[in-house]
């Protein structure tokens, strides 16, 4: 073998020697190392990477393309957690975590471990210290997912959410003794029975978005947080056999079938009671109702598995809502309540917000029910208030009452003492009531109320409240942020607004017929409702203002000027502008706001201007069609002039054939009638 060749050879096996080992393993360029932490998501990597450092302590694979976890895939001995969550895992193989003795976390969500489930579970068992694990949306139905959790006694954390699981019983997690918390939302669970007597740590248990049709057997002492909202679930029944404080803090029963108020414990801890959109209801005025003399008084709720009696119930007794000495926030939203039993909210001294918005509450007396000093909210909007009564005493023991919601209901007047004597109020909504605004001396004749009575206010909502008229001291005295006078056509009075321009941040004016008001008084104001006005020209004062949010829709505007528009660009966040009879040819606005990138036009889709007689979206139109100077369309004129063109050139052409016909016959003759060469 000759010299040159030799070397040759020589050269090309060492650098085989060299490329070989670095083909042979995945790449990790795709990884981001950062301290102990290595970061290798949406890579498209096919196996968990190697030559990571041997102290790598967190694995992120999130959005990969994983398919199995081999014996030898993880070599990592100071792993802590691993991520595989949005794979396409189907198998861990049994030894796939022998080098991770210290992994706690592990997520598995997203993938498909339905496919090989018992030899996956083989791989669980070998994680002596696992604390957290997440097999959420991997299609397991109950009996799979036993089989996984089988000698998972170190698990404090699990997520089974978005499988496939129906029923559970009592060897669902007979080995999760130390499991705290168990999410289990969105499934297909319609029974319980007896599924978490093997839990006694379990604190949170999630089980919304289900279908189960009621919990009549609640016995968890130990629970502190049960979210079992968005269900069917018509009953809930605590066991009231059970002598133990129950240390349930949150109870999450919205958006069931709820019928009855639920049966609580007689002792917990109850801090939240979410009870909205249900079809609860109070029935003791039907106990002494003639009108049902046969109707049934008693219920008796049974075991049937044991064939055992756990409770009898009075439909119609009120009382039996258990202990609710510590509820600080009930939401009964969105229910059929039409009014509150006797000693009702008397029993709940710690509560701070009540939410009774949309139900079928006629009159409120907030003396009788005696309400809690520390109640801080009360929404009773949407409901059919006719009234709301109270005497001195009682309003000045709700001090602490500072958002009060009674919009949409049928009030024709209030308490003449409701504000003076409400000294922490700062947000109060009367909207869509028909109270007037009146003088003080008109209050104590009882004709209105005035809206000045108390100096904490901060944000009064008045929208569609029928006013006509705003006396000239209406606000004086108050420093209002927020103030909503919408839906009230043709009001008169908008100079007693002025009081308001050192404070003012919102004003809301929208169908209003507001007119001549100088919006440069108010030099703090960062939004204006000024929609549903028939304006026509945006006052010049509005582009003065530090606006983050302008509403302007549904006027009479044809353009903005481009000096406004520049102005109001470099500070709007938001503007609406919909409904308006833009001009298609005087849009130079549209592009200063579309420009702006920190301009949001709601509904941009949906700005129209007009052509003549087209109307289409101003920013689909042909700006070619437009005449830069005059800012008019010229499309409409070229239509025009093409067929008139036309209509001169056929007259010319029909003139023509009929003066000169000879002509033309000579020249035709001249031109294509030649004597043949033959």
């Amino acid at each position: 073998m000759s010299g040159p060749s030799s070397i040759i050879i020589c050269l090309m096996l060492s650098m085989w020697t060299v490329l070989v080992p670095a083909s042979s393993h995945p790449q990790h360029s795709q990884c981001k190392l950062t301290q102990r932490a290595a970061l290798c998501n949406n890579s498209n990597l096919t196996s968990v990477p190697e030559g990571l450092p041997r102290t790598t302590e967190e694995l992120q694979l999130h959005h990969n393309l994983i398919r199995t976890l081999h014996d030898n895939s993880l070599r990592y001995p100071s792993l802590t957690t691993l991520s595989l969550a949005c794979n396409h895992v189907e198998l861990l193989h049994a030894n796939a975590f022998q080098y991770c003795k210290f992994l706690t976390s592990l997520n598995l969500a997203n993938n498909h471990l339905y496919m090989s489930y018992p030899e996956t579970s083989n791989a669980l068992k070998t994680l002596p210290r696992i604390k957290i694990l997440d097999l959420s949306e991997n299609t397991l139905d109950e009996e799979m997912a036993a089989v996984l959790l089988e000698n998972l006694t170190s698990l404090e954390y699990l997520n089974l959410s978005g499988n496939l699981l129906r029923r559970l019983d009592e060897t669902s997690f007979r080995d999760l003794r130390r499991v705290k918390e168990l999410d289990l939302q969105r499934n297909l669970l319609f029974e319980i029975d007896n599924a978490f007597d093997a839990t006694p740590g379990l604190q949170r248990l999630n089980l919304a978005f289900n279908y189960l049709p009621c919990l009549t057997d609640f016995h968890m002492t130990q629970l502190v947080v049960l979210n079992a909202s968005h269900n069917f679930i018509e009953w809930f029944i605590s066991r009231q056999d059970v002598n133990v404080t129950f240390q349930i803090e949150t109870l999450d029963l919205s958006d069931n079938k709820l019928l009855f108020f639920p049966f609580l414990p007689n002792a917990s801890r109850l801090r939240n009671l979410y009870l909205s959109h249900n079809t609860v209801s109070f029935y003791e005025h039907l106990a002494d109702d003639a009108a049902f003399p046969n109707l049934t008084a008693t219920i008796t709720f049974y075991n049937l598995r044991r064939n055992n009696t756990i409770l009898t119930a009075t439909l119609w007794d009120d009382s039996l809502h258990g202990d609710v000495s510590s509820l600080e926030i009930l939401d009964l939203r969105g229910n059929q309540l039409q009014y509150f039993p006797r000693g009702f909210i008397r029993q709940m001294p710690s509560l701070s917000r009540l939410r009774m918005c949309s139900n079928c509450l006629e009159r409120l007396n907030l003396t009788s029910e005696q309400f809690s000093g520390s109640l801080c909210e009360l929404d009773v909007s949407n409901n059919r208030l006719k009234e709301i009564a109270a005497d001195d005493v009682t309003l000045r023991a709700l001090g602490n009452l500072t958002d009060l919601n009674v919009s949409l209901n049928d009030l024709d007047c209030l308490s003449s003492g409701l504000l003076f004597n409400l000294p922490s109020l700062r947000s109060a909504d009367f909207s869509y009531n028909n109270i007037g605004i009146c003088l003080p001396e008109e209050v104590e004749a009882g004709a209105g109320v005035a809206w000045n009575a108390t100096a904490s206010l901060r944000r009064l909502f008045l929208k569609g409240c029928h006013l006509e008229r705003l006396p000239r001291s209406a606000f004086s005295g108050l420093s209002l942020t927020h103030l909503e006078l919408s839906d009230n056509p043709g009001l008169r009075g908008q100079q007693s607004i002025k009081s308001l321009s050192a404070t003012l941040h919102h004003l809301g004016l929208g169908n209003t017929h507001v007119g001549d008001l100088d919006f440069a008084a108010f030099p703090n104001l960062k939004s204006l409702n000024i929609s549903r006005n028939s304006i026509a020209r945006l006052p010049a004062s509005v582009a003065s203002l530090d606006l983050k949010q302008l509403d302007l829709r549904d006027n009479k505007l044809s353009s903005i000027p481009s000096a406004q528009a520049d102005k109001l660009a470099s500070k709007l966040h938001t503007v609406f502008l919909t409904g308006n009879p833009f001009n298609c040819c005087q849009t130079e606005w549209f592009r200063t706001f579309t420009t702006t990138k920190t301009v949001h036009m709601v509904g941009q889709s949906d700005i129209e201007c007009t052509d003549l007689y087209q109307t289409r979206s101003i920013r689909d139109y042909p700006s070619f069609f437009c005449h830069e100077e005059t800012g008019e369309s010229i499309f409409w004129y070229i239509l025009l002039f093409v067929p008139v063109c036309i209509s001169l050139v056929g007259i010319l052409m029909i003139v023509f054939l009929t003066v000169k016909p000879k002509v033309i016959h000579k020249s035709i003759k001249k031109k294509y009638f030649k004597p043949t060469s033959y």
